[in-house]
């Protein structure tokens, strides 16, 4: 199996300007934070990083840590764009800024993949806030956005609101992600594309423990019979844990090679503005054809 390599490049809202020893400084619309980054192993291009707050990691293994301010940031956050999706970037106690910028080329390989189809309907596991739902959501598909989180499910909800999305076919479950979708595959449910992107560690809404190596393999077998032959897409990403992108590319090769189509897996980067060297963030597999 080829490994390849989606990068995320710079776009007017944001950007990862430098990088190395350790941290990366980024810009989120008219902000710029710094952020921990273990892979960064490099020197950074510049010794001028100014910015309006960074994120300092706890001395524990589970992303502790708390942010420390040196100018002022909109406490409930501001809004960004990415293409014709509106959301809010706001600092969060997990380290992020409420989405994932290196998933911006996922976003766009899903539209592509259903380009021409008439209200394709896909499914976002583990949605969070909502973006990759509503990239899907701005050119016509019929979405179910699935995460155990409430106050995420809300967020994303908001989003759509910003992006003008209110009313878009657009089905939010607050829901356990693995239980959800065992339960569609009784229901004889089908979907034309599937994104999915797994915590390492989770709790559903009543307690349902997820751990990635024990729960992943089931979890695909399921999405599995959601799929048929003229089904489009499948594409899962993993972050933060010691798992390899041909580990999962396996995985998906067992679970959806009688589908047809094409297996790929690799890893997601973000391009450095400052001298172009690709960040890594993430594994991914996909299935599409």
């Amino acid at each position: 199996m080829n490994l390849h390599t989606l990068i995320g490049e710079p776009w007017s809202d944001y950007g990862l300007i430098d990088s190395g020893h350790g941290r990366k400084l980024e810009r989120y619309g008219r902000f710029r934070f710094v952020r921990p980054e273990p892979q960064a192993m490099w020197a950074p291009a510049s010794d001028d990083w100014r910015a309006e707050a960074e994120f300092v990691p706890g001395s524990d293994e589970e992303g502790g840590g708390r942010w420390v301010y040196h100018q002022p940031v909109p406490h409930d956050g501001w809004p960004l764009h990415w293409d014709d999706v509106t959301f809010t970037a706001h600092t969060t106690p997990f380290r992020h800024l409420g989405f994932f910028p290196d998933m911006a080329p996922v976003w766009a390989w899903m539209r592509e993949r259903v380009a021409g189809m008439d209200a394709p309907e896909c499914m976002n596991l583990f949605g969070y806030t909502g973006v990759g739902t509503l990239a899907m959501a701005a050119k016509g598909a019929r979405m179910v956005h699935v995460d155990a989180s409430k106050k995420s499910v809300e967020a994303a909800k908001g989003n759509a609101l910003l992006s003008g999305l209110a009313e878009a076919p657009v089905r939010w479950i607050v829901d356990d992600a693995a239980k959800f979708v065992a339960r569609e595959g009784r229901r004889g449910r089908r979907y034309d594309g599937i994104l999915l992107d797994p915590p390492k560690y989770g709790r559903g809404p009543t307690g349902e423990v997820w751990k990635l190596e024990e729960g992943l393999p089931g979890l695909i077998a399921d999405c599995r019979k959601l799929l048929d032959g003229e089904s489009r897409f499948l594409f899962l990403t993993v972050y933060a844990v010691r798992m390899s992108a041909l580990a999962i590319g396996e995985l998906l090769r067992q679970a959806l090679g009688d589908l047809g189509g094409t297996i790929e897996a690799g890893e997601l980067g973000v391009r450095e503005e400052a001298r172009g060297l690709v960040l890594p963030t993430a594994i991914w597999a996909r299935w599409w054809r």
